[in-house]
């Protein structure tokens, strides 16, 4: 059978493509190379408990047109993201807050925590934060980033603060409230059922071939649909020839405990340089379980190698560099279209994900 479009890839990219186009008439054939949808926002059943196999995914966003999108899909619950930092047995509370502020240094008011801060900084002598650790300090002072920033971010990111670039830092609120939710986001939760559930609705009448890896079979595929949606990793496209694009990746361990509650709360960030794990995640609390059991996953970072799953792109100007020249070939490529996480080489949040499939979708199927 001759299709109007082959996506390769079913998470979230790939399947509002493949749900746009069926909604427009079009023939589409899904495949994946994983045994199951979802991509890395699959959601499994262990003990009546949806596990997030590929790690803790958080929907926020403020934008409604993406917001009145995936609701069309799943009922999200009201689950905030209100993370805690562990260091050597004292917890703090994430995102940086008057909670925080006091306990680290025992103010009171936000006037005397922006002081603190203030303090800090001028000591470090930083004007324009030229790289992580200088942004670190200039938004949370010395304390806390030693302590809260600096051992976690190293163990995600395999790489010392001061060699990895500012914006990534960009992404951690800092608060002189006592709002603990870490997003500043107008519409936030977790679908009710899990991920899982949510993709298999935009896949709902579509035909999805999964244990498929698509790049050996390629000449196979390419034939069997007028064009392409390419979803994975755009270096493997093209065999690496130019050289491999970096990433960060992760390692879970996941058990089963014979306890109802574990820690008290969905994520506990360890953020000393010892500890090995970078979090703990207690899967039941993204949907306010009531299970006799609980379910566990610590997450390890580690650096990719081939054979192994790709999740954060390392964004620094040499790999930047690198994704621009394959971009070039990609864009000489007939018929194809790359798309998502792994197709533009970015770290991409959920919501931007499918903002980014629906502008593709309004340009390409008109």
């Amino acid at each position: 059978m001759k299709y109007d479009y082959l996506v390769v890839g079913a998470g979230l990219y790939g399947a509002i493509f493949a749900n746009e186009a069926k909604a427009q008439g079009k023939s589409v054939l899904v495949i994946d190379k994983r045994p199951n949808i979802a991509g890395n926002v699959y959601t499994e059943e262990i003990e009546g408990i949806n596990v997030h196999k590929y790690g803790a995914h958080i929907f926020h966003t403020n934008d409604k047109k993406v917001w009145d999108y995936i609701n069309k899909f799943a009922e999200f619950n009201r689950f905030t993201n209100s993370p805690v930092a562990n260091y050597y047995g004292e917890l703090y509370s994430l995102p940086f807050n008057m909670y925080t502020f006091n306990k680290m240094w025992g103010v009171v008011t936000p006037e005397e925590a922006a002081a603190k801060i203030e303090e800090q900084k001028n000591q470090a002598g930083i004007t324009v934060p030229k790289n992580l650790e200088e942004q670190a300090i200039s938004l949370v002072g010395t304390d806390i980033y030693n302590k809260l920033v600096k051992g976690y971010t190293e163990k995600q990111w395999g790489r010392p603060c001061d060699q990895l670039p500012a914006f990534i830092i960009k992404r951690l609120p800092v608060r002189l409230t006592f709002d603990n939710n870490y997003f500043n986001a107008l519409y936030q939760g977790i679908p009710m059922g899990g991920y899982t559930k949510m993709v298999a609705n935009m896949l709902d009448g579509i035909e999805v071939q999964l244990g498929v890896d698509y790049l050996e079979k390629k000449i196979e595929y390419d034939v069997m649909a007028d064009k392409v949606i390419y979803t994975g990793a755009i270096d493997a496209y093209f065999d690496y020839k130019l050289g491999t694009l970096e990433y960060r990746s992760v390692r879970f361990e996941t058990e089963v405990l014979d306890k109802s509650n574990f820690q008290g709360n969905a994520a506990v960030n360890y953020t000393d340089a010892e500890t090995p794990w970078t979090r703990i995640i207690e899967h039941k609390w993204f949907e306010f379980g009531t299970q006799p059991k609980t379910v566990i996953s610590r997450e390890y970072s580690s650096e990719w190698k081939p054979g192994d799953e790709p999740y954060y792109p390392v964004n620094d100007q040499k790999n930047s560099k690198l994704y621009e020249e394959y971009k070039k070939l990609a864009e000489n490529e007939k018929n194809i279209i790359f798309g998502g996480r792994l197709g533009e080489y970015k770290y991409y949040d959920m919501d931007a994900v499918i903002a980014s499939a629906l502008d593709m979708c309004e340009r390409e199927l008109v």
